[in-house]
């Protein structure tokens, strides 16, 4: 079945969140997959309430600091933060390493040729029929460049997302996930889909910093990526009384570390997809498109429905060290909380079976990769289940 998303630039993958603690929560307190769409919020709500959150635009600019500021206490942090994918969520156009390796990159599509020509500190992005051209100087690209980017550009006063992207496993460019594949009508639509500004902020909003302050869209002063300040807020109140050496510094940001496991995996959500965002946004029944939010998908599992309070997204993804992309890089994950011999009795530090078949390389199995069509990318299923041979894959 042919899906298109309402957005393709809001679902990129980028990772969020700070590591849990290791309490298991009582039987009496446990959560079924199903209850997960009472207990998730919506993140259109989670924002309106009192306190941080990411994607919040009430802050006024000069709120933030800049991680430049956190990296005086936090250079560890910070450093290692620098080669993760959020913090490359966005980036101008031109600075991008794919179009920096690749100074002419062209394609064929239909009637159209396109080309992205990068000069210096600029990149023109043009598409002609033969007849007429079409040039827009892109001003940002969106996600980090392992899968991909998307170009963003302005013309006449709106903001359109690039017909083509590049795409890191043909080291070229392709048409961009969610568009449609037909031949379009005219140039301008050759060219870009029209982004209006609901849908733009949201995807400034999870790609950017503090592109909206004080309620206003203003992307003219954003922070490009994922910074410190888009997960624990606005920090020129932190900084200013860590200098002062005032008691209260630490309560000035917001650790996420402290939040249970529904609002954890939330938090996350508020880009990645909540179970409220994906309810509400009728992504539920889009088939495979939906293994990009993973949040969503992780609350389907029956590891969730145990209602173990070690389950969140960082229990497996550090969200200031970039992500392991082998298999066994997640087996202690999944072992603090399984068996690893057959015959041993579940305890409330391992509740879960052990596994008939390995203690290795458990996610290949367990949450298999799905390619969303067109993406030339493959996903990590995070409802993680036994997956029998054949099956069909689940909403």
């Amino acid at each position: 079945m042919s899906v298109q998303l309402k957005s393709s630039l809001a679902v990129c993958i980028i990772w969020l969140c700070l590591f849990s603690g290791s309490t298991r929560l009582p039987p009496m307190e446990a959560r079924a997959a199903s209850d997960a769409i009472a207990s998730s919020i919506p993140t259109a709500d989670r924002v309106q309430r009192p306190g941080w959150w990411p994607t919040k635009g009430d802050p006024p600019s000069d709120a933030y600091t800049g991680s430049e500021s956190c990296a005086r206490c936090h250079a560890a942090i910070t450093a290692s933060y620098r080669n993760m994918a959020m913090a490359h969520a966005s980036e101008p156009a031109a600075d991008s390493e794919p179009l920096r390796k690749h100074r002419e990159l062209t394609i064929q599509f239909g009637p159209y040729k396109y080309s992205l020509l990068t000069e210096g500190s600029k990149t023109l992005y043009s598409v002609t029929n033969g007849t007429q051209t079409l040039s827009q100087e892109p001003e940002w690209a969106f996600g980090a460049g392992r899968m991909g980017l998307t170009f963003v550009y302005q013309r006449d006063g709106g903001f359109y997302e690039s017909h083509l992207s590049y795409y890191s496993a043909i080291d070229g460019l392709d048409i961009t996930t969610g568009h449609d594949r037909g031949v379009p009508p005219d140039l301008q639509h050759a060219a870009g889909r029209r982004i209006y500004l609901p849908e733009t902020q949201r995807c400034f909003g999870c790609h950017t910093t503090a592109s909206v302050a004080s309620k206003k869209f203003d992307p003219e002063k954003l922070h490009q990526g994922v910074t410190c300040e888009a997960c624990h807020g606005p920090g020129a109140d932190h900084v200013a009384a860590e200098k002062a050496g005032m008691p209260e510094a630490a309560g000035l940001v917001f650790n996420s570390g402290k939040l249970d496991r529904v609002d954890a995996v939330d938090f996350c959500g508020a880009c990645h997809r909540s179970t409220a965002d994906v309810i509400d946004g009728n992504f539920v029944d889009i088939g495979v498109m939906n293994v990009r939010f993973q949040p969503y998908r992780l609350q389907q599992s029956r590891c969730w429905e145990e209602g173990d309070a070690r389950l969140t997204c960082t229990s497996c993804h550090d969200p200031h060290q970039p992500v392991r992309h082998q298999a066994s890089d997640y087996d202690a994950a999944c072992l603090r909380c399984h068996l690893t011999n057959l015959g041993a009795q579940p305890t409330p530090e391992h509740p879960g079976a052990a596994c008939k078949v390995s203690t290795k390389e458990c996610t290949n199995c367990h949450m298999p990769k799905y390619e969303i069509p067109g993406s030339h990318s493959s996903f990590a299923d995070h409802w993680i289940r036994v997956v029998h041979v054949g099956e069909t894959y689940p909403n």
